[in-house]
């Protein structure tokens, strides 16, 4: 970001125009990347209840995030981390990191103490990002891809 860009982060919800674009433009991707019918999450939808921000770089939708509570055994106060999508006319400018960094302090307040999440083996910038920003590579996958070849799983503590 320069000194004179503003970065804004809002919580929208799922119908929000700008996040559903975002969120329209995130699922184009993965498709392009990877599309593969009978793969986990192969549909890409939101929980109607996942809490989900959105990036503006200058008032323009730039990218987003969004949150859901993991509700399996053993994944006690868990949030997973999905839909992390940036545009491309925003990529390597920070807006990413920011996401992330709203994500995981909104998260801490309502009372998560861990987030996992799920990329895939075809998208090296994602997994570099997630390693930088402190989330460990799990040694086995979780949840619906455990048995994914195209999928890398992470967690961090919070």
């Amino acid at each position: 970001m320069t000194s004179s860009t503003t970065l804004q982060i809002e919580e929208r919800t799922l119908g929000d125009p700008d996040l559903d674009a975002l969120v329209v433009a995130a699922v184009a991707e993965l498709n392009r990347r990877y599309r593969v019918p009978g793969e986990p999450d192969d549909d890409y939808t939101l929980a109607h209840d996942a809490v989900c921000l959105v990036a503006f770089v200058d008032g323009v939708p730039a990218g987003c995030i969004a949150r859901e509570a993991v509700t399996e055994a053993g994944w006690d106060a868990t949030a997973e981390m999905k839909r992390v999508f940036v545009h491309d006319d925003f990529r390597g400018r920070g807006v990413a990191t920011a996401l992330v960094a709203a994500y995981e302090a909104a998260a801490r307040l309502d009372g998560f103490t861990r987030v996992r999440l799920e990329t895939g083996t075809k998208q090296p910038e994602a997994m570099a990002l997630y390693e930088r920003l402190g989330y460990e590579r799990a040694t086995t996958n979780f949840g619906p891809w455990a048995d994914s070849p195209l999928s890398v799983c992470y967690t961090k503590n919070l």
